[in-house]
């Protein structure tokens, strides 16, 4: 296991770098899988956009002005975080990332230079497009020329709900020690995050005059593969999202064994018993190994994404491709349920985790959508602005 990139550079590379402690795995796949997944975004709604079913929102924007001290400063504050906090890790080393971020430790230097940068940076952007007379223009943004904020949106809120349903699902807890829970960054719900950051996207995308059902659709496919590309962060670095004991006899020979049943040593939240021999943080391993559930997912949803983009272009009702998704996201976390680790509910004489109310809620949804939207008219793309 690799907690943190600091261990992946010195066992795989030979590489001290203390700074690489800050970066966590499980956070260096998820921008990874933010990246691929607003790539894949901008690629789908550009080509509807072509299509012609999606337009353009006019908007009026004044160019030519100098830059504004509010401008200087927010950029000077901007650059002094980032070098006092990100750049700063890298000089100093921090043996703990966690207690760092949420302490007054830093660089000033860093954090001075960097500010100076950010804010000469910003001066010469604006005094380079400097007019006589600043004059008013109107451009057209296109969906695809939104797909950065709507990956902050997706970032903000689906970390937010992240969190929040992680500690709904483990409210004793979450009671216990509220602050710690809040700011850990361990212990986050898929399905949370996916929940608050569609409600956003959503109401984004609305907003903007961008189709909702054109828009889901073009996140589908996007929102399958970065599901398994996160995926591969929990396994790497071992967060707690794997699977039960595992007692059975591996089947094939040609199987590696940490596929088949696996003990995460060196897993970043310290479960299990110490290993022999070994000192400092990450010196824990489960007693007993477990379905790598996190592989088993990130090759399912692999298989899942190719499966939605070759249907992408021949399911033409608006829609239906989200509808898909919804019904396919929804039978591979059931059926991976089944030999997870989850905290499990009592309803009624029934034990079903979080996961699995979800996930039965999203195939239910997702077949009515797919039937609902077959007999909703399409409307015409129309400009905004």
């Amino acid at each position: 296991m690799y907690p943190n990139l600091y261990y992946a550079f010195k066992d795989l590379f030979g590489l001290n770098l203390p700074g690489l402690r800050f970066i966590n795995s499980f956070g260096f796949f998820v921008a990874i899988a933010f990246l691929v997944a607003a790539w894949i975004l901008s690629n789908e709604l550009r080509r509807k956009s072509k299509e012609g079913l999606l337009q353009y929102e006019e908007t009026t924007i004044t160019i030519g002005k100098p830059a504004s001290f509010l401008d200087l400063l927010t950029n000077f504050i901007l650059g002094f975080l980032l070098g006092y906090k990100i750049i700063g890790a890298f000089v100093i080393g921090p043996d703990d990332p966690q207690s760092f971020i949420f302490s007054s430790q830093g660089s000033w230097a860093a954090g001075i230079l960097t500010g100076l940068f950010f804010a000469a940076l910003k001066w010469w952007e604006k005094n380079k497009e400097k007019l006589p007379k600043p004059e008013d223009r109107k451009i057209r943004i296109w969906p695809q020329d939104r797909v950065g904020d709507i990956v902050v949106f997706a970032a903000l809120f689906g970390f937010g709900g992240a969190k929040i349903f992680h500690n709904l699902e483990n409210w004793t807890e979450f009671i216990a020690d509220p602050i710690g829970a809040l700011l850990s960054f361990s212990g986050l719900t898929f399905y949370g995050g996916l929940i608050c950051a569609a409600i956003a996207i959503l109401w984004y995308g609305k907003r903007h005059g961008i189709s909702m059902r054109h828009l889901c659709d073009a996140a589908a496919p996007a929102l399958m593969i970065s599901y398994a590309i996160g995926r591969i962060g929990c396994q790497v670095s071992g967060d707690g999202d794997w699977g039960i004991a595992n007692n059975s006899v591996k089947p094939f020979s040609w199987i590696p064994n940490w596929a088949w049943a696996y003990t995460y040593p060196h897993n970043v939240i310290n479960a299990g018993i110490p290993i022999p021999g070994c000192s400092g943080n990450y010196c824990s391993e489960l007693p007993f190994a477990v379905y790598p559930t996190a592989f088993y997912e990130t090759l399912m949803c692999l298989v899942l994404f190719g499966v939605i983009w070759y249907f992408r272009k021949k399911i033409v009702i608006p829609g239906r491709i989200f509808a898909f998704y919804l019904v396919l996201n929804g039978m591979e976390r059931f059926l991976i349920e089944k030999i997870r680790v989850n905290t499990k509910y009592s309803i009624f004489g029934f034990h079903p985790t979080q996961a699995e109310l979800i996930s039965s809620a999203l195939i239910i949804l997702g077949l009515v959508l797919w039937f609902l939207v077959g007999k909703l008219p399409v409307k015409e793309a129309s400009k905004v602005g």
